[in-house]
């Protein structure tokens, strides 16, 4: 008999009791995604080493407790930008939230602002960004890809701007935004009802594919329209909002970013998405952070599926972390509910975390919560 196709179920009612940490909600995700739209959001580059690593980097880590340290008055509480956050853990900006749940990015929107977490709508949200500003109080910043022809990255910011979005975060590792290689793997095709509604009107970006006879990467338009740190200078001197560069590994460009004029970093390795064989990020952001030297704040994206995970990271340098694929696997699950739920329970892990390494707020996570063997 042939085979039947996997329709994906409706998103859960209630959340089960087995949820017991956000890894668990991976498996009743994906029971609830298009195959294709599955592995298009799970895949990363070639052969996926980046992606993996950014894990078992984070794993390899110990902390150290110490014990009997007086807690009272304790909080997660940070300042960012003239800004007070009730926590460190952001959303990361991942494309297209209607591909798993019919309300996209709205639910998440209404989930971090249940859960006072700050948002990052993507440049490739599913949903405008003014309809997202406009149905949640949580606070927003937009993810931006530096467009072909510099009046539609204005167009974006001022739009931006209007719709109260509280900073910029410039993706500058990912010029090929197409990401070919994970959509190869996937055979994956967006489909007719979903688009990105931010870019709805504007021009397709250029083609990837070169001209016959010449270099099949450098021949390519794409590439040719690639910006450069002139370009971030630029954005940053025709925006009031504080922007931040996100894609840091090397402290090289962190220093360039810094000279653009930008307010903050945010070490990524795009989820080993765009090249394999990256460090993992928790591996580059303490170099990178010695080379920031304390100037801008330090965002940390890759890998995060624990409260422990954060303390780690925040030891080595970071001010705050930002989650993507759990949120989207909350989402695909169970909606909104499903997104507070995976912020809930990374805060109340934090939290938890905290206590037992002996750190009464986040100013007091440092290289001592480390176990140095």
């Amino acid at each position: 008999m042939p085979c039947s196709k996997r329709f994906p179920l409706p998103p859960l009612a209630s959340i089960p009791p087995q949820i017991a940490c956000v890894t668990d909600y991976e498996s009743y995700a994906q029971e609830r995604v298009e195959a294709g739209s599955w592995a298009y959001l799970n895949s990363a580059a070639a052969d996926q080493l980046t992606r993996r690593s950014n894990r078992c980097a984070l794993d390899a880590i110990r902390l150290l407790t110490r014990n009997m340290m007086p807690m009272r008055g304790g909080h997660t509480q940070l300042d960012l930008f003239g800004t007070t956050y009730a926590h460190p853990i952001f959303i990361a900006p991942v494309a297209y939230h209607r591909l798993v749940h019919p309300d996209g990015e709205l639910a998440t929107a209404l989930a971090a602002q249940a859960m006072q977490a700050l948002m990052v709508l993507s440049t490739l949200s599913s949903i405008a960004l003014e309809e997202v500003a406009a149905s949640t109080a949580a606070p927003l910043w937009f993810q931006l890809y530096l467009q072909p022809e510099k009046a539609q990255t204005r167009t974006l910011v001022s739009r931006a701007e209007a719709a109260g979005y509280r900073a910029l975060v410039v993706t500058i590792d990912a010029p090929i935004t197409g990401l070919r290689n994970v959509e190869q793997r996937a055979g994956f095709v967006l489909p007719g009802h979903i688009c990105a509604a931010n870019l709805r009107g504007m021009p397709s970006p250029p083609a990837h594919t070169a001209a016959p006879g010449t270099n099949p990467i450098f021949g390519s338009a794409l590439v040719q329209a690639m910006p450069t740190w002139e370009d971030l200078a630029w954005l940053v001197s025709i925006t009031r909002l504080p922007v931040l560069a996100k894609g840091v590994l090397n402290p090289k460009d962190a220093e360039d970013a810094m000279a653009a004029g930008v307010a903050g970093i945010i070490v990524s390795n795009h989820g080993g998405r765009v090249l394999d064989t990256l460090p993992a990020t928790i591996e580059a952001l303490p170099a990178v952070a010695q080379a920031i030297g304390g100037k801008v704040p330090i965002l940390f994206d890759g890998g995060i599926r624990r409260g422990t995970d954060i303390v780690k990271v925040l030891a080595l340098g970071a001010n705050a972390v930002l989650v993507g694929l759990p949120i989207i696997h909350g989402l695909a699950a169970a909606g909104a509910t499903g997104v507070a739920h995976v912020l809930h329970m990374l805060r109340t892990e934090l939290e938890m975390a905290m206590m037992l390494c002996g750190c009464r707020n986040l100013g007091e996570i440092n290289c001592d919560v480390l176990w140095q063997p």
